[in-house]
């Protein structure tokens, strides 16, 4: 679309909007952080109602730079905050290290029903390495529910997607998760679609350990599920998950991984925080080749203190086929969901930038 046509296109919206109603986009300002969180203000104020229709925020490319402000709050419901590209948009915080908690310094704070992330990245900018024994500083801090995250990018250390709704639910496609510590950790059942996970170095001299997922399973039956994800790998060795609390559920599936040598003997850590009832599995993991490296059998002994209970790690396939999308979201079906919000946030890209 030319300028001139796109330009006379959006007066044409504008116009007939003002005569007959409301706007289904607010734009925000290029690499200006207060227009991002009034448009975000805008949005909470008009998405009151649990039952408003789909507001999008559309962001250029640019720097939207918080700088130490946390917690910034998503309290509308259908609000959908569009990127440009998920490279070229990046909001980011900076909290200050003696202020590091993991429900302290998020850079969002969603407790909405029906937020939709799509073309952007998170970014919490923690100074993590100074931060001492802990450094938790979240990207996106989850207490809503049927959240959706398209082609969105989070990058911090520890704790940095938080989904912290018991009952929530949640769904990834095509996202990008970096960090060190529990980098994945909460409640609710979330499915990460063909994501790439990546573990930063545990420390800076890329000694230690880091574990991707701590999950504290309370009232849902599925937990995490990593459907057809790759886990890239800075330097230091990982695991798959621990236990936080509760029955804690995290199963990847059908997983490449590009430095399979880096993943420890146990797979999983069999040291639990405040449970041994933890429900791990995998199925089909592979190499970068794609060869099926998933052990015959992988039998843990999960601890806590001088309790522990024995789990089969190892999913056969009858066992992984009941992972299904329809079957972990009955009456939500968030995939067809990102079809019909991708048309429409790509059509007001090709409209407003």
């Amino acid at each position: 679309m030319t300028n001139k046509k796109k330009w006379f296109s959006l007066l044409l919206l504008l116009s007939f909007s003002e005569a007959h109603a409301q706007t289904d986009f607010i734009r925000v300002t290029a690499n200006d952080a207060e227009s991002l969180l009034s448009a975000i203000e805008q949005a909470n104020k008009q998405n009151k109602d649990s039952t408003a229709s789909r507001l999008y925020i559309m962001v250029p490319n640019g720097t939207y730079d918080l700088n130490n402000r946390v917690l910034t709050k998503i309290t509308g419901h259908n609000i959908a905050i569009v990127g440009q590209s998920m490279r070229g948009t990046v909001i980011v915080n900076k909290p200050a290290v003696e202020n590091e908690g993991i429900s302290k310094t998020a850079t969002l704070l969603n407790r909405s029903t029906g937020l939709y992330l799509q073309d952007l990245t998170l970014k919490n900018a923690l100074e993590y390495y100074k931060s001492g024994a802990a450094g938790r500083a979240v990207c996106l801090q989850d207490k809503g529910t049927r959240t959706i995250c398209k082609n969105v990018c989070m990058l911090s250390y520890q704790d940095t997607y938080y989904t912290d709704n018991e009952q929530g639910q949640s769904y990834l496609e095509n996202s990008e998760i970096h960090g060190t510590v529990d980098f994945i950790c909460g409640a609710g059942d979330t499915y990460f679609n063909r994501c790439t996970i990546v573990t930063e170095r545990r420390n800076r001299d890329g000694s230690g350990r880091n574990v991707i997922a701590a999950p504290r399973t309370v009232g849902t039956l599925w937990g995490y599920v990593f459907e057809s994800c790759t886990v890239y790998n800075r330097q230091s060795d990982f695991a798959w998950a621990r236990g936080w609390k509760e029955q804690p559920h995290c199963t990847w599936l059908n997983t490449k991984l590009m430095s399979p040598e880096k993943l420890t003997k146990e797979r999983f850590d069999p040291k639990g925080m405040r449970t041994i009832d933890s429900r791990f599995h995998e199925f089909h993991t592979m190499d970068v080749s794609g060869k099926d490296i998933t052990p015959e059998t992988n039998v843990l002994n999960f601890t806590l203190d001088k309790d522990s209970k024995e789990f089969q790690t190892v999913y056969t396939a009858e066992e992984a086929a009941r992972y299904k999308l329809e079957e972990i979201f009955p009456g939500w079906r968030p995939e067809k969901m990102v079809r019909k919000m991708t048309k429409r946030a790509e059509w007001l890209k090709r409209l407003l930038f």
